[in-house]
């Protein structure tokens, strides 16, 4: 819990302990891999961001109420990352299609065995294969070196490699996680790849590895043609006045704090949508707030037949971008909808005005931070999340 804070209360808590170094320190340490899984240079937060225990705007607010943008502008920028990979995909959903039917269809054989346990004989690789294993985690920049060299050394399919950290990591998201894959292999942005280099390694390892062997040229996977893009897709609205469900999914396990007043009889906790344990903390410590919220039952069940049983004529969800989640509430909707109910989406401010700016390269996305930062920072007072 300490190392990756899976309840809101502690993830509020340490973000109150890393604001102090989100400025300069965080622009001069943040690639620095520490080989002992001391990651105190980052923040830590992916876990808690990456299901909603806290949300991006309350990080960014507490940040800016002690650095000046131009001071912390780094970190500013990687919280930003996580949202330009989400909305890139919202409006490019085939891709996560494409990639799902692509893992499918390959057969594993002892080479990709090999390099999940750590046995390629590539010591920085080796190393952080185990360290994910152990520990669920790798740092960001530890991350790029594992994907290109398990591309463009061992020539693997990324779609495996891929497929490998979102089963393992403990702040694995759809988005992020395959785009960055695809950017490592040069499919993101096209002829633009990353290739892992020896002496760059060893300098931020602090001499601990500098791997032999690396290759040389980064030659980019065979993909199919670009996808379109499509519009974004706009979230079915809630209706105040209905007697209303609230589903919990890994999703948005914080939705006490952003739900306007509803007529709220009964929570429902989404547990056949948690992909791990770590899922399953998060959503207990969800449930245990939205009791303590809405006074009301809270139960592990069907929602249908939850919503039945306490009268309710909605249920209402925190919006699910690409991935397995939403595509389970699509399911839902249509067993609400022959049930008389409707499935209504509450989509955090944060993201309706970031995404439209997502669909191209990350820099259209950066260049409106300064415009997006005046229009979400009233969202909320910076000192509300200082408390656990």
């Amino acid at each position: 819990m300490d190392r990756f804070p899976l309840t809101r209360a502690a993830a509020l808590e340490r973000l109150e302990r890393f604001v102090p170094r989100a400025g300069s320190a965080y622009a001069a340490r943040r690639n620095l891999v520490d080989p002992q899984g001391n990651h105190a240079n980052v923040s830590r937060l992916s876990a808690a961001l990456r299901r909603r225990l806290i949300g991006e705007d309350e990080v960014v607010q507490s940040v800016l109420a002690a650095h000046r943008l131009d001071k912390c502008e780094k970190f500013i920028a990687e919280v930003f990352w996580r949202t330009y990979w989400k909305g890139w995909l919202e409006q490019r959903p085939g891709v996560w299609s494409a990639y799902l039917a692509d893992v499918s269809a390959f057969h594993p054989g002892t080479m990709i065995a090999e390099a999940m346990a750590g046995r390629t004989g590539i010591d920085a690789f080796d190393h952080w294969a185990r360290e994910l294993a152990a520990t669920g985690y790798l740092h960001n920049w530890a991350r790029m070196q594992v994907a290109s060299i398990w591309i463009f050394t061992l020539g693997l399919p990324w779609q495996l490699g891929a497929q490998w950290f979102l089963e393992k990591l403990v702040d694995a998201d759809p988005a992020s996680n395959t785009l960055s894959w695809r950017w490592v292999a040069g499919l993101h942005t096209p002829g633009k790849t990353y290739l892992a280099d020896a002496d760059r390694i060893a300098a931020m390892t602090g001499g601990r590895f500098r791997p032999d062997g690396l290759a040389r040229v980064a030659r980019t996977p065979e993909a199919a043609s670009p996808l379109p893009r499509t519009p974004l897709r706009t979230a079915i609205a809630l209706d105040p006045a209905l007697p209303t469900l609230v589903l919990l999914t890994p999703e948005d396990c914080s939705l006490e704090t952003v739900l306007p007043d509803l007529d709220v009889r009964a929570v429902v906790v989404a547990d056949d949508l948690a992909a791990n344990e770590w899922d399953r903390m998060a959503l207990d410590d969800a449930a245990l707030r939205a009791a303590a919220h809405w006074q009301c039952p809270v139960g592990v069940a069907n929602p249908v037949a939850f919503a039945e049983l306490h009268g309710c004529r909605q249920v209402v969800t925190g919006f699910a971008p690409v991935g397995p989640v939403a595509a389970a509430l699509d399911a839902l909707r249509s067993r609400l909808a022959a049930n008389g109910m409707v499935l209504a989406e509450h989509q955090r401010t944060w993201d309706r005005l970031c995404w439209p700016h997502c669909g191209k390269g990350f820099f259209n996305l950066k260049s409106e931070i300064p415009r997006l930062l005046d229009q979400l920072r009233p969202m909320r007072s910076p000192l509300s999340v200082c408390l656990p």
